[in-house]
């Protein structure tokens, strides 16, 4: 019995392709949700089983924590005991899980071998090895990703780049170069989208925005530049806003600042239509990690109001580009990307051609 257990959209995203080949193949899987984010409406939209088991209910809001760390880290702390007596109790061949998020440290500690010395199954981490080369940027997933890279027996690396990270660190788990699954989850993202008939914005030209990072949003110097920035965008602005991200807004004193420019806000909106909207937009900016590798899928343009980046390989492709939050050169950027005579360089993507989930089902079912 194969294993998932997820805690964010995020990881269900990324691991939706997974889910969808084993599917393909007849091949059962346990689905444990850690309850982290709502992933109900994830689940119907791209039609893959609910979980068979929620061991937290999960928030209304976007964020569970809204910027609390140590409420947070706390809740992380509890998970670890209750993955370790499920995983007992079903002895699964495999225990697959994603990314960086709370929910994945928790994940690969509880199911290691420190904790279960005599388990038979294998704990897998997708999208193992990335690094910013900082434990604070970002904070706290740079310190997740390493743990779950630490506590794994298989460590499916997403990148030449990440293999090359996780051979310095000497880790004993196996390391399995697969792809990354986002380039799947966005192939099958756009069949979905012109199967539904999603239109496009009336404008010809726009701009996508996503801000959500812990070390920008409970900045307030941080956001003073973010939104220097984002005034500094000649061209129209959907941002479906993060909770969190729209409180410290307001807290701040710039919420109502934004809304004299030309920024469409929403709510957050699903997936599907988030990558239709990216798929048609000019360019995006942003603080987030998939988003980046997204881009990269869509070859759009990406904006990264960070310090740094795990998702480095981007920065060589010509269209991401690692800002360290300066406002100057950042509207420079801007300019360049608005002007005319800017155009897409060719490039091949280092996340892989969307065949992904099926070399890590091919692996793990051999």
């Amino acid at each position: 019995m194969i294993t998932f257990i997820l805690g964010t959209k995020a990881e269900l995203i990324k691991c939706i392709p997974v889910m969808k080949e084993l599917e393909k193949r007849k091949i059962n899987y346990y689905f444990i949700h850690t309850g982290q984010h709502s992933i109900i409406d994830l689940v119907r939209d791209f039609e893959v089983k609910e979980p068979d088991i929620t061991l937290y209910q999960p928030p209304k809001i976007s964020s569970r924590f809204m910027v609390k760390t140590h409420k947070a880290i706390f809740w992380g702390l509890n998970l670890i005991p209750k993955i370790r007596r499920l995983l007992n109790k079903i002895q699964p061949d495999h225990v697959l899980y994603h990314g960086d998020t709370l929910s994945t440290a928790a994940t690969a500690v509880g199911s290691s071998k420190l904790l279960n010395p005599f388990k038979e199954w294998k704990n897998a981490h997708l999208e193992a090895g990335l690094r910013s080369g900082s434990l604070t940027e970002p904070f706290p997933e740079e310190i997740s990703r390493r743990i779950a890279d630490r506590f794994s027996d298989i460590l499916f690396a997403p990148s030449d780049l990440s293999v090359e990270n996780l051979k310095k660190e000497k880790l004993k788990g196996e390391i399995v170069k697969v792809g990354n699954t986002i380039v799947d989850s966005v192939l099958i993202s756009l069949k979905l989208a012109k199967e539904k008939g999603l239109k496009k914005p009336k404008e010809k030209e726009y701009v996508v925005v996503n801000i959500h990072r812990h070390e920008n949003i409970k900045s307030k110097e941080r956001m003073r530049k973010i939104v220097e920035i984002i005034k500094g965008v000649t061209l129209p602005i959907y941002w479906p806003i993060h909770d969190n991200t729209k409180n410290q807004l307001e807290k701040f004193g710039f919420w109502r600042e934004l809304q004299e420019g030309k920024i469409n806000f929403s709510p957050l909106i699903n997936y599907i239509e988030f990558i239709w909207l990216m798929k048609n937009c000019t360019y995006l900016i942003t603080d987030g990690g998939s988003i980046q590798e997204e881009s990269l899928a869509l070859k759009k343009p990406c904006i990264l109001l960070r310090e740094k980046t795990e998702r480095q390989e981007g920065l060589k492709t010509g269209i991401n580009f690692l800002t360290g939050l300066d406002v100057n050169y950042t509207r420079k950027i801007i300019e360049k990307l608005e002007s005319e005579k800017f155009k897409i360089p060719k490039f091949k993507n280092p996340y892989g051609d969307g065949k992904a989930a099926k070399r890590i089902v091919d692996f793990i079912t051999r």
